[in-house]
């Protein structure tokens, strides 16, 4: 007898998962890779350090690290990478909450009646190389105070034999080779103070504006370069002393800080103070002074003119001097009676 010999179908294969391809494991890698540099400097940035190298010199062009971010959160979708995404929109985030324009305060109260408006310019002439664009500056402007940086022996020659003494009766002038000489001139009369003890001569002074006394201090720390951050770090110590020994009196600090406002060390020098940013207050946070061909959003702003409390401001400029590779800047202050 035949018997019937039935077959069972096959079971239907199971669907073997789906690997991504070598294209998006690639953007993945890549996305990984561009997020590492500016999750560690905004990591940093958060946590209110400024690390060790590179950090500091990141720190400087925080708002560049929006184009890595960027970059990397457009291959981290590519790559349909979640957790690249989250990365990403986590570091652009970050950066983007510290690079937002500042409240200029402009529209604060006066703390007092105005007894004195000053002009004060800074220049870091670099090497003296920028001397005749700094003589310039003084005849068209006038400032009331100026502190140059970066004075050698032929720029203070020069504010010596060009800039009369009848215009600028009083003078605190370091003189030094290359990048060590400083100098302040006022049409204020002016009484010695002890200045900072640093590597670049960073000569202070007292002035009498009216009849308040108003301290006077030049800034010229060292720059943080790889090798050098420790020695950058202690002489912004060092001016952060001068702040706060110098606390609730009228105080003008200007000039080459070498730090921005993304630098902790120069946070906590305005912090030790009651300082503010002249620029800041003016709305000019991220106008670059460094290097000097650099606009917005690229360069770094390292030239401060920091004042206390008893200071308005009504307005900053950057100005471009020939030959040196900073911008100068002069800021419109007027002085308060709060007493």
């Amino acid at each position: 007898m035949d018997s019937a010999i039935s077959t069972a179908a096959p079971a239907p294969a199971q669907d073997a998962p789906l690997r991504p391809s070598g294209g998006r494991r690639a953007a993945a890698w890549l996305a990984g890779l561009l997020l590492i540099v500016p999750g560690v400097v905004a990591a940093c940035r958060v946590a209110d350090t400024d690390g060790i190298t590179p950090v500091p010199q990141l720190l400087a062009f925080l708002p560049w690290l929006l184009l890595p971010a960027g970059t990397a959160l457009l291959l981290a979708l590519l790559a349909r990478w979640r957790t690249g995404m989250v990365w990403a929109l986590a570091v652009l985030a970050v950066t983007g909450w510290y690079v937002r324009p500042y409240d200029t305060g402009l529209t604060d109260e006066p703390p007092g009646r105005v007894v004195a408006r000053l002009e004060v310019l800074t220049s870091n002439v670099e090497f003296g190389n920028a001397t005749e664009g700094l003589l310039a500056a003084i005849r068209r402007e006038q400032p009331d105070l100026v502190f140059v940086q970066e004075c050698d022996h032929t720029c203070s020659d020069a504010l010596a034999a060009r800039v009369p003494r009848g215009d600028y009766p009083y003078r605190n002038v370091v003189e030094g080779y290359s990048a060590s000489g400083s100098a302040v001139l006022s049409k204020h009369p002016l009484r010695s103070a002890p200045g900072i003890e640093a590597t670049l001569a960073m000569p202070g002074a007292v002035a009498m504006v009216g009849e308040r006394p108003v301290n006077l201090q030049l800034a010229h720390p060292l720059p943080p370069i790889p090798g050098g951050v420790d020695d950058w770090q202690r002489e912004l110590g060092l001016m952060r002393a001068y702040a706060a020994g110098t606390k609730g009196r009228p105080t003008v600090i200007a000039g080459d800080f070498n730090a921005t406002q993304d630098h902790a060390a120069f946070r906590r020098l305005l912090d030790a103070g009651d300082l503010r940013d002249s620029a800041t207050l003016a709305g000019a946070a991220r106008t670059p002074s460094w290097p000097a061909m650099a606009r917005r959003p690229l360069g770094a702003q390292i030239d401060h003119v920091l004042t206390s409390e008893d200071f308005s401001v009504r307005g900053a400029r950057f100005l471009d001097l020939a030959d040196t590779d900073h911008r100068s800047l002069l800021v419109e202050l007027e002085l308060h009676d709060v007493r």
